[in-house]
């Protein structure tokens, strides 16, 4: 009996983790967004926009992106890969409501 259910509270633990490892990489990979949104497109308030291209990332590039933050320098690929989410119609759209919002006010 003690067998079986060891596997299932293995299993708990681990699904428990999830939303807090997936904050982890979130906060990681806005770190590695916010230099080149600075260089890119300056005066874009960061936390706002950094949250509008970390929202519409994927899962894959979320984790690209944490990676890349343990980088002493800003990479090519990753100034690429920001600049391409950050031109989705979708992180467009967040940004015109929720990253330049303390403009229009």
């Amino acid at each position: 009996m003690i067998r079986s259910v060891l596997p299932l509270a293995a299993l708990a633990v681990l699904v428990s983790c999830a939303p807090v490892q997936d904050q982890i990489a979130r906060d990681a990979a806005r770190q590695a967004v916010r230099p080149v949104l600075a260089e890119r497109f300056p005066g874009v308030p960061l936390e706002p926009a950094s949250d509008c291209v970390i929202n519409n990332a994927t899962g894959a590039e979320i984790t690209q992106l944490a990676l890349a933050a343990t980088q002493p320098v800003v990479h090519p690929a990753t100034t690429a890969l920001v600049t391409e989410i950050a031109t989705r119609p979708e992180t467009i759209r967040c940004l015109a409501t929720d990253g330049l919002a303390p403009f229009l006010r």
